[in-house]
């Protein structure tokens, strides 16, 4: 691994809380520069993340649902709210975004309703 990666991914980490606010696909590409694994265009996206980290980092959407975020054990928040639990393993597939665009267009019901999002109220108690 090259110093100048090395100090990259430590700016990252620092600036990122130790990588606790790290979308958990960011955090796989700084373990991967780490460690070697990228190629250009991995290098690319790492320089692109340390760029972005650089003038302060914004956690992507989940599955690009607007205000829905992900966290490394996989808990799913609706504006800073916990709403949902994916494992970590599932969380990225085709069948897990269908059902993030249908979480975010629960939340936006009851945001729209005036009502509490909850992980009970947006899941458990939603009528079918």
């Amino acid at each position: 691994m090259e110093s100048k990666t090395c100090d990259m991914a430590c700016e990252i980490l620092q600036k990122t809380r130790d990588g606790d606010n790290l979308a958990p696909r960011h955090l796989k590409l700084v373990e991967n520069a780490v460690n070697g694994f990228l190629n250009d265009k991995g290098m690319a996206a790492f320089t692109d993340l340390h760029s972005d980290c650089m003038k302060g980092y914004k956690k992507p959407w989940f599955h690009d649902v607007e205000h829905l975020t992900i966290d490394h054990p996989g808990y799913v928040y609706w504006k800073g709210i916990r709403v949902e639990h994916y494992a970590p393993s599932s969380a990225y597939t085709d069948e897990s975004k269908k059902s993030a665009q249908e979480l975010g267009r629960r939340c936006l019901i009851l945001e729209g309703r005036g009502e509490e999002i909850s992980l009970r109220s947006v899941i458990w108690d939603w009528p079918d």
